[in-house]
């Protein structure tokens, strides 16, 4: 074989080896952005760096497949809806303390599908594998969790991080925490009808809302 004929040979297998390579990065890439969503253009743009971003991803992958994670029973899904509806419920008197409570819970769930609670940063990471399209409505909701706690959050705020509390509760949970709510209601003819699932939360009661008391008669 010539020198010329060699040197065609060596640069197309150059060629069909970096085709090659770039067609697995191609797939890998396409399999992160698939598994984590927007949290892959989150890490991307927070790395400043794809390949560090995507070295990132698959870390939290290799650190997710060594959880022992675990489904809810039908009895503990049961339990948890309860819980968060009674969430909802103290909203309306005091919706400071349901945020914490919503806060509380969605912890507790977190930890008995068997994912660590350590670090804020560290449960952000794992959850983001399976997670990932419901993980920015937690990251608002811990934020304005942590302003109410330094009494900064508005009650508009609050009904804010109930709701985004809601998304990831749902997410784990694997239901609607409130199915009724869900559904659509008959509307009264001439009006049209609205679905209530994605409602916020209930206004909090205030003193313009309590009964009046009846007046006195004091003409005898």
């Amino acid at each position: 074989m010539s020198t010329t004929a060699t040197i065609i040979l060596i640069v197309v297998v150059l060629v069909v080896i970096a085709a090659v390579v770039y067609g697995v990065q191609v797939v890998r890439r396409k399999q992160l952005q698939n598994t984590f969503g927007p949290e892959y253009d989150r890490v991307v743009a927070d790395s400043g760096s794809r390949t560090e971003a995507e070295k990132e991803l698959r870390e939290r992958e290799k650190r997710h497949a060594s959880l022992e994670l675990k489904p809810l029973s039908p009895e503990a899904q049961s339990t948890y809806a309860a819980n968060w509806e009674e969430v909802q419920i103290q909203f309306v008197d005091n919706p400071s303390a349901a945020v914490t409570a919503a806060d509380d819970l969605v912890t507790r769930l977190i930890a008995e599908r068997g994912y660590p609670t350590g670090e804020y940063d560290e449960r952000l990471a794992n959850l983001s594998v399976e997670h990932a399209r419901t993980l920015e409505h937690y990251r608002k909701a811990h934020e304005i969790s942590r302003r109410n706690s330094a009494g900064e959050a508005g009650t508009e705020d609050l009904r804010q991080a109930l709701v985004h509390y809601r998304a990831l509760f749902a997410d784990l949970l694997g239901t609607d925490p409130v199915p009724s709510t869900g559904t659509t209601s008959p509307a009264p003819a001439g009006t049209t009808e609205t679905s209530t699932s994605d409602a916020p939360a209930p206004a909090p009661r205030t003193a313009a809302d309590e009964p009046e008391s009846p007046a006195r008669d004091t003409s005898r």
